[in-house]
Parts: C-alpha cells; sequence; structure tokens
C-alpha cells in the first residue's frame, strides 16, 4: 500500500518514512504543500498523512483542494495546533482523522491501519450499502435498489457519491458546495437540501427509507 506524508520538517518526515517503509507501506515525502498536492492529485495513496503549517500553501487549503477533486483518500492530520477549533475546522474540511503533536508512532501506525480498513469494504468500482441492497457502480455512476435502476440527476449522484465514500463520516454543507465549485450546475445549501429530499423519495419509492441521515445544521451521512 502507497502512503504519502506531507510534512516539512526533514527529521519528522524522515522518521515517519523509516517506521512506515518497516511496516510495509511504500512511502512517498513532500516537504512543502505544492509537492504534496501535486503527489496527491496523481498518484493513488491508501492514506495521507498531512501537516497543517507548511511553507507555501497551507494544510487545510491542500485538503480542500484533494477533496473538490473526489478523491476520497484516507486523510489524516497531524499538526501542532491542537486547539478544539483547529481540530474540528480540519475534519469539517474533509480529513478522517486528527492527531496532534507531539504524538506516539505506536498510536499514529493504528490510526492509519483503522481508516484503511474502514474503508476496505470499497471494492474495485461498487459500493454496496445496507448488506448489498443498496448499489453504487462508481465507472457507470449508476444506483440501484434489488437490481432495480434509480435515475438520479448529476448532482444527486454526486451527493450519494460522497457519502456512500464516507460511510460512518458526516459530509459537510460546505464540502458538497466544493464538490461542483467547477461544475456549471454548482449548487447552493438550499439547492443541496432540494436534491437530497429528492433522493430520499426515490430511495423511499423502493422501500429504503433511512439510508441518508441528516445532522442537524451541519450535513448529512451514512450508516
Amino acid at each position: 500500500m502507497k502512503l504519502l506524508i506531507i510534512e516539512d520538517s526533514p527529521r519528522l518526515s524522515k522518521t515517519l518514512e523509516t517506521g512506515f517503509s518497516s511496516m510495509g507501506f511504500v512511502v512517498d515525502c513532500a516537504q512543502n504543500g505544492k509537492d504534496g498536492l501535486a503527489y496527491a492529485l496523481t498518484e493513488d495513496y491508501a492514506a495521507i498523512i498531512l501537516d497543517l503549517m507548511l511553507p507555501d500553501i497551507d494544510g487545510l487549503t491542500i485538503l480542500r483542494e484533494i477533496r473538490r477533486k473526489s478523491i476520497f483518500c484516507n486523510i489524516l492530520i497531524l499538526s501542532a495546533k491542537d486547539d478544539i477549533d483547529d481540530r474540528v475546522e480540519g475534519l469539517n474540511a474533509g480529513a478522517d482523522d486528527y492527531l496532534c503533536k507531539p504524538f506516539s508512532f505506536k498510536e499514529l501506525h493504528a490510526r492509519i491501519n483503522t481508516l484503511i480498513r474502514r474503508k476496505s469494504n470499497i471494492k474495485s468500482d461498487t459500493v454496496y450499502l445496507l448488506d448489498g441492497c443498496v448499489v453504487l457502480n462508481l465507472a457507470l455512476k449508476t444506483l440501484k435498489v434489488d437490481d432495480i435502476d434509480i435515475k438520479l440527476t448529476k448532482n444527486e449522484y454526486s451527493i450519494i457519491e460522497m457519502l456512500a465514500l464516507n460511510q460512518g463520516r458526516t459530509i459537510t454543507y460546505s464540502q458538497i458546495e466544493q464538490q461542483t465549485h467547477d461544475s456549471a450546475t454548482s449548487i447552493s445549501r438550499n439547492s443541496i437540501e432540494v436534491h437530497v429530499s429528492a433522493l430520499r423519495k426515490k430511495l423511499k419509492s423502493q422501500n429504503v427509507s433511512d439510508l441518508i441521515k441528516t445532522q442537524r445544521s451541519f450535513g448529512y451521512y451514512i450508516e
């Protein structure tokens, strides 16, 4: 499995590279935001370890750009910024986990393994939900319930894909807005609510009534 470390401290970067290499990972390292973002957008990683305070592009900007490009790689923020507001901001921006410095390598390794296991049910181009009752095909961009095709608009599909690829984690309104930022059909928060309502009605027509859940005033998630 490939791992990307975006960390500006040469000593820490080398320590992490050595540690994860000894655990069987193939490790790429970047010591600035520009190189890190280039790696993230062109290579396929099982996980990314991301520092926030980088010399050129800050970590949050990198994180948001990765998510905006529909790259759903596991991302763990590793930062000396340990204030609760910093942690919440990082998670809301799309991080899967947040670990503060100083840290234990043993704990970091365990967290990375947990993130990778969490998404191990995603095989190839297919995501199975509700014990296989609901099937999302990422290559064909289709949704089926008990082998019945559910016709979706572009934005409806984009929303359910984000939720399906991040099961167990709330996707915020702002993340959904960022996902469609480059599109001619970029959607507002009110539009998001309309699209989710339409999605739920289409699923309910096939007796799936509680797949997409709401975290009030925050976003949506699939358990």
